[in-house]
Order: C-alpha cells, then structure tokens, then sequence
C-alpha cells in the first residue's frame, strides 16, 4: 500500500457560464500537479459550471454541456495525476450538485452533495435533488472521502465516510464571504476532525460573482486539528500537499501558513475582487462615476483605481450652485492623488432648464425634495449619457445605512452598473478611508500613502442639494443610524431590542418605517459586494407593498 499521496490543490476563480474557460483553467492546474508528481488533482465545488449559477444550471442544454466537458477533460488528461471536481451530474430523473474523480481518461466516480443549503444566498433545494450519503472513492489504493461543502458543515456524512473506511477528507467548497466567516468555517472543520480523526482538506473557490465574493482560504486540519496549510485569501493559488501515513493513520506534512489579514482589509481586498470580476467577466474594462468630493464617491474611486488601474476610471465632478468650495477642491484633489481621468460638468444650466420647462406646471407649489432630486436625476441623465458614449459602466456610490432609508435617489444617484459599497454602512466607510491611507498592499493597482484627504473624512455628510444642508438635517447621526439599522437589519431585531441597546424610541420607528418604504428603491438598485449575511438582495428579501410596523406595546 502506498504511503504518500501527493495532492494538488487548485484555488482558482471560475466563470459562471465559461465552461470552455473553465475546463482550461482545469487542464492549466493539471499540468502543474503533472510537473510536481501529484497523484491526485483537486479543484472546487461546481468548478466547470462557476458558481453560483443561479436557475442557469437548470437548463437542460447547459448542465448537458457541463457534464461532456466533464467527460472531456477526462479523455484529455487521461495519462497522469486524477482530477476531483465539481460540477452538476443526471441520475435519472434527478439533478444533482456533483464531484467527479477523472482517472484514466473515464470518470471512476461521482460523489452527489446529500445536505442541499436553503438560507441566504443559496437556494440549492430549488436547483438539485438531494442524495442519499455514499462511501468513499478511491485513487489507487487510497480511500477518499468528499463531503461537498454543507455536507461538512454536517455531522452525519463525515461520520459515514469515516465508518465506510475513508483514510481522509477532501471537502470540496463554494463558500462566498462575509465578515469573520473563516473562523466560522474552521470550527467546524475541526469539529469534523476531532469526531473522524482523519485529516481535512478544505478547498474552496475564489473570485467575485455579481454579489458574492469567494474568498479562497483553503485550509488543512491534522488529526487533532491542528493546522497544516493554509493558502491565502481572495488570492488564486496551487498548493501541493503531500500526506503521509504513518502508524496512527494519514496526516498531511507541515505546508506554508498564509497571513490572514485583518477584517478591515478582507472587506477592502472583497470589494476591490468583486469590482475587478464584474468588470473581467462581463466584458467591461473602464468606470465612470460621479466625484463629488464627499466620503461614499471618494472611497468608490478609491476602490476602482485599486481594482482597474488609474487608467481605466473617469471621475466626473458635477456641481450645482449648491456644491461648495470644499468639494470641489476635495473631488479635484481625489482624482488628482489617484492619478485618474478628472471631468468637470457643471449642472447649473441644465437644471435651470429643467425647472423652466416643469414651470408652468409646479406654479403655486414651494420648492421642496423635487426640485433636490431633480438635481440628482439629472446627474444621472449626464453620467449615463457618458457611460453610453464611451462604454464605460456607471459606478453608483451609496452605503449601506443610505440604502437602507432610501437616503439615495431612483435614476437619480442610484443609476448605474455595480456598487462596492453597497453592504458597507456610513460608520465603517469612515474606518475604511482611514485603513486605506496607512495601507498598501501589492493587490492594489492605485498608489500608495494618504490618497484621501483628511477633510474629506472630517467633514459633516452633506448631499449638498440645498443651501447648508447636512444629512444629519434628516437623519439621526451616523453613529446613531448604523446601530439601529444593525439591529433591524443584521440581526433581525426588534424595535424593543433597539430600545433595550439604549437608542430613542421615535429614532427606531422612523428608522424601521424608512427600511420598508424604500423596499422597492433596492429591489431596483444595482448590484454590489455582499460583506455580511444581511447584504440588501439575496440575503434579505422582503416584499416591496408591506403595511406591518412592530409594535412594541410602549407606544
């Protein structure tokens, strides 16, 4: 019996759709576990497909293709190590999240996920049928088994896998981020560890997909759970692990620690992928957004000169005669730290025209939130009109607390293709403008030291639509704002839980009664990157006509 088996593990970013794309980016990983003498190859759940394909993998002429390609690379790649991934799979009737083991040009095995993930932004039960808990494959004389990303999260698979004979565990994963999931995601692998006593081999995907942001982070536990590899995060990455049996069973030999960063800069580094993925795969290469000297747009511009290059991002400023003489000094001086394309488009004339033309109409009215929003529309209007001649996608630059309340204007600000800022509320914005001055790390293409000025994060919020306005005008303090909204929104409280955590009882209703009227602004914003599990779109999903308000019995 062989005692060292050589596995590769190919962290890499797949995309959804690219089947072709993907199978090479397969065969690429493949001939490198063939140079260093792997036995085995391993790659993510549902690699040839991406992830998460949505109702896409559905399609009957899709998963077909999926599975040939499958069959294919197995023809293709028939003289060498084995190749271990995922994809969807037919049995009968049935559809089925699948792992395939390709050895000597045939698939000699198909693993079928049995725990189907039905919760935030998976709906899994939905798109395949669950199977019944098989034994482990084998790769020569070597007994695998491969619980299928919530099958680990289980206790129950592990076990069969253990009591059938398995000599270690593969645990194949398309697990997206959010904030401190890695934590999450290593307790229960060493959970499954100490209930088995076999390694785990944790292997997930990486890249940006819509909203979801897959972090990579794949881990290898020891009997005992002690750590063995761990390969960096957001980051594509091949690792080969060789595991050796001893007297005590397998164990994997000691491999690289990558450095897990601080949360600050997994949000950072998740939005800088996320941004840069949606741009690479859906074919776009330059930005376009609004600079208007305040926080929200600063740190958008930020993000998309670390993502595509200072070369590929537009700032444009477009003052009205309400905009004051500090931003546009602050929006000037933004574009040129950056080192970006900066525009000036004054709106002065062009809202004139507007109000003139809607006159005759609005005679014997008070100028009020119209008059604001036209402002803001038109905009809009201007922004898309360049992202139109130029084919560069419209950046929006709204936080989450903003987006909350419905504190953004429909066709107005909240036009455009993508969001990175969409699940990052107004109070952690601030932090992060603080966290980018002081760091640089080698994944950012913009330039290093204080790119954003310090009066920028100082100054009070202002949409600047009106003389001397301020958000705090209309809403609570950021401070303030940001704790309800993570208690309503994050945690599902109530507004006696808001209450007991010490805020003002009017604050947490007009707070509540705002998230449910701007219910229909979100369902039609863009998409953004997801950094906690209550991002506004899957995570979170409410019916737009809503007339129930918590009442709390202290009214």
């Amino acid at each position: 019996m062989a005692d060292r088996f050589r596995l590769t593990l190919a962290q890499l970013n797949p995309t959804v759709g690219d089947i072709a794309g993907n199978a090479a980016l397969a065969r690429g990983a493949w001939e490198k576990a063939v140079a260093a003498g792997a036995d085995m190859l391993a790659l993510p759940e549902m690699f040839i497909t991406g992830y998460n394909t949505q109702d896409l993998v559905m399609k009957p002429a899709f998963h077909q293709a999926a599975i040939a390609a499958i069959h294919q690379l197995a023809a293709d790649c028939a003289d060498g190590p084995a190749i271990a991934i995922g994809g969807p799979a037919v049995n009968g009737a049935s559809l089925h999240n699948a792992y395939y083991v390709l050895r000597q040009g045939t698939v000699s095995a198909t693993v079928f996920k049995h725990h189907l993930p039905n919760e935030a932004v998976f709906d899994e039960v939905r798109l395949y049928d669950a199977a019944e808990v098989d034994g482990p494959y084998v790769v020569g004389d070597i007994r695998i088994g491969s619980p299928i990303c919530e099958d680990a999260w289980c206790d129950d698979v592990a076990e069969t896998l253990e009591e059938t004979g398995a000599e270690f565990l593969l645990v194949p994963n398309g697990s997206p981020y959010y904030r401190d999931k890695m934590g999450v995601r290593q307790t229960f692998m060493v959970a499954r560890v100490v209930e088995t006593g076999l390694p785990l081999i944790y292997l997930n995907l990486v890249g940006g997909q819509d909203d979801q942001v897959f972090d990579g982070g794949s881990f290898v536990l020891n009997p005992g759970g002690a750590l063995a590899l761990q390969m960096p995060v957001f980051e594509e990455a091949i690792a080969h692990l060789d595991l050796v049996r001893g007297p005590d069973g397998w164990r994997a030999e000691q491999g690289a620690l990558a450095h897990m960063p601080e949360t600050l800069e997994q949000d950072y580094h998740a939005m800088v992928l996320s941004l840069r993925d949606y741009f690479r795969k859906t074919g776009f290469k330059k930005a376009v957004l609004g600079l208007s000297g305040g926080i929200d747009s600063v740190i958008v511009a930020t993000i998309a000169v670390d993502a595509l290059g200072a070369e590929n991002v537009r700032c444009v400023m477009l003052p009205s005669e309400y905009t004051s003489q500090a931003s546009l000094d602050d929006a000037k001086e933004v574009a040129q730290n950056l080192g970006c394309r900066y525009d000036f488009v004054p709106i002065k004339e062009g809202r004139r025209a507007i109000t003139d033309t809607l006159a005759p109409l609005f005679e014997g009215t008070e100028p009020d939130v119209t008059e604001e929003n036209i402002q803001s529309r038109l905009r809009g209007l201007l922004l898309m009109a360049l992202s139109n001649k130029f084919g560069e996608m419209l950046l929006t630059t709204g936080n989450k607390s903003e987006i909350a309340v419905g504190y953004a204007t429909i066709y107005g600000d909240m036009a455009g293709g993508y969001n990175p800022i969409k699940d990052m509320y107004k109070t952690r914005v601030f932090e992060t403008c603080r966290w980018r001055n002081a760091n640089h790390r080698d994944w950012m293409m913009g330039p290093s030291g204080g790119v954003i000025p310090e009066r920028v994060i100082d100054k009070p919020p202002s949409a600047e639509l009106r003389a001397d306005q301020k958000d705090s005008d209309s809403l609570p303090d950021y401070p303030v704002l940001d704790g309800i909204l993570h208690i309503l929104v994050d945690e599902d409280g109530s507004v006696a839980d808001c209450v007991a955590a010490g805020f003002d009882r009017a604050d947490v209703k007009r707070v509540e009664h705002l998230i449910y009227i701007s219910e229909y602004k979100r369902f039609q914003s863009a998409p953004g990157t997801r950094l906690s599990k209550k991002a506004f779109w899957l995570d979170r999903r409410y019916p737009i006509v809503n007339r129930w308000r918590d009442d709390d019995g202290t009214a």
